[in-house]
């Protein structure tokens, strides 16, 4: 099943949280914000709804979120993985080259990551 929700090279949701916690890598939650206020979101994530990632996302654009490195890898996740899969082919057309789907926010927290309400 999850195997549809592939895009591009793979990061698992253990590697995510241990690099997250680095620093190494830019963790973007793609649920809209309702979503995210009823349950929380991967510690130090930055939010960013799929349906606005082309503009926050663009570091041409006005309303580029400053937070977002393009030369840092980014995690994506959203509530199974299907969004965030989306999300990264969006990235990946905006010219991001290291963008990875790490599925949920149950992956993440199973992973051993943090949930910051």
């Amino acid at each position: 099943m999850f195997g549809l929700f592939t895009s591009g090279p793979k990061l698992s949701p253990q590697d995510a949280v241990t690099r997250a916690r680095a620093g190494e890598i830019t963790l973007i939650d793609v649920r809209n914000h309702a979503e995210v206020r009823m349950t929380g979101k991967a510690k130090g994530a930055l939010v960013v709804p799929l349906s606005v990632m082309p503009i926050q996302c663009d570091p041409k654009g006005p309303d580029f979120i400053a937070d977002i490195d393009p030369t840092k890898p980014i995690a994506l996740y959203c509530a199974s993985g299907a969004r965030s899969a989306q999300g990264a082919r969006v990235l990946k057309r905006m010219g991001f080259e290291q963008v990875y789907n790490i599925g949920g926010l149950t992956h993440w927290h199973r992973a051993g990551g943090e949930i910051e309400r």
